[in-house]
């Protein structure tokens, strides 16, 4: 192997552990370390209450639990930065996703993912993730799919279901 592309491979490795330093909050308020989910394949999806998209939530349970056993983890991260369509505080919006569409899936709390304000899992999902995977997220329910190793290895629109052939293979191929 070259030295340039052996560089370039060691250089993605340290990015994809990049993100197992990231720190934040669940959405009941205890300390979360994206750490904790090394191995695993995550799905991050930012989710709102009040969107066209929330129908996904119940996509999204279905998704985590018929791979979770493999070891997929959908990880749900409420915004608001959309429309205003996540009026809720962090309990009010645990209690819309588990009393509407049985959400047992971890998520984070609410917070940005846009601007100065951006959590830090974002900022790294949208910078410093392949290429051709950045740039902002433009509405609810986009999609990113991390490897076992932490790599961004997938990203998906809101209009993709999460039951859609798409994902699914590409989930099925990473675990």
């Amino acid at each position: 192997m070259n030295h340039v592309l052996l560089a370039f491979f060691l250089t993605l490795s340290a990015f994809a552990q990049d993100i197992y330093k990231i720190k934040d909050k669940t959405i009941e308020g205890k300390d979360f370390e994206m750490s904790s989910l090394k191995d695993k394949v995550v799905l991050v999806v930012n989710v709102a209450s009040q969107c066209g998209y929330t129908p996904q939530l119940s996509e999204l349970q279905a998704l985590y639990e018929k791979f979770k056993s493999k070891g997929l983890v959908v990880l749900g991260v409420p915004t608001n930065d959309f429309g205003g369509q996540t009026p809720e505080n962090d309990v009010g919006m645990k209690d819309f996703c588990s009393r509407n569409y049985n959400v047992t899936f971890p998520m984070l709390r609410k917070s940005t993912i846009l601007g100065k304000d951006q959590r830090p899992l974002y900022a790294y999902l949208t910078d410093k993730s392949p290429e051709k995977f950045q740039g902002d997220v433009s509405w609810n329910f986009e999609k990113f799919l991390i490897n076992r190793k932490g790599e961004v290895v997938g990203r998906f629109k809101s209009k993709d279901k999460p039951m859609d052939e798409e994902i699914t293979k590409a989930v099925k191929k990473e675990l």
